[in-house]
C-alpha cells in the first residue's frame, strides 16, 4: 500500500526489524524496554512497516487474536504500533492501520488493540470504539483502554 503522493511505501517487514522503533518510541521512560510479543512469530502474523526513501518510519504488528468481547469472530490483534516521533500526526498511522485493514477485511470482522489513552482519539477518528473500562499497562504504566473496530 502507497500513500496518494507516492513518497511512503507500507510493505511487510519482519519480527526484528520491528524492535528498535518499538523501543524508541513506545518503551521512553516506561518500566519496561521489551519490545517483544508473545504473538510476534505465531502463524498469521504480519509486520508492517512504512518506508520513506527505503527508510523505516512507521510499524505495526497484526496478529489473528480472539477477541474476548466476541470469541465465536475472526479477529484481528493490532500491537506494537510505532511511528518515529517526528511523523506523528501526519497520516503515517493511518496509512498503517488502513494497509493492516486492507489485509484482514476479507478474512476478520474486527480488528482489536489496547490503545495508550493518549491517543483514543487517533483510533476513534478511525472508526474504533472505546470498550469497557481502563487500565494500568504492566509494561509502559501508562493507562489504557480496549478499542474494536468493525470491519464488516
Amino acid at each position: 500500500m502507497n500513500d496518494p503522493a507516492g513518497s511512503i511505501v507500507v510493505r511487510p517487514i519482519s519480527t526484528s526489524d520491528t524492535h528498535d522503533l518499538r523501543r524508541r518510541v513506545l518503551r521512553v521512560g516506561t518500566p519496561s524496554t521489551d519490545v517483544s510479543y508473545p504473538q510476534d512469530d505465531l502463524a498469521g502474523t504480519e509486520h508492517l512497516g512504512a518506508f520513506e526513501l527505503q527508510v523505516l518510519i512507521g510499524v505495526s504488528t497484526w496478529a489473528p487474536e480472539t477477541y474476548a468481547g466476541a470469541p465465536s469472530e475472526q479477529a484481528v490483534r493490532l500491537r506494537g504500533m510505532a511511528v518515529e516521533a517526528d511523523r506523528q500526526g501526519t497520516g503515517l498511522g493511518q496509512l498503517l492501520v488502513e494497509a493492516g485493514v486492507e489485509r484482514y477485511t476479507p478474512t476478520a470482522t474486527l480488528i482489536w488493540a489496547h490503545a495508550r489513552d493518549p491517543v483514543l482519539g487517533f483510533y476513534q477518528r478511525l472508526g474504533f470504539d472505546v470498550v469497557g473500562d481502563g487500565f494500568v499497562d504492566d509494561a509502559t504504566a501508562i493507562p489504557h483502554h480496549l478499542v474494536v473496530r468493525r470491519l464488516d
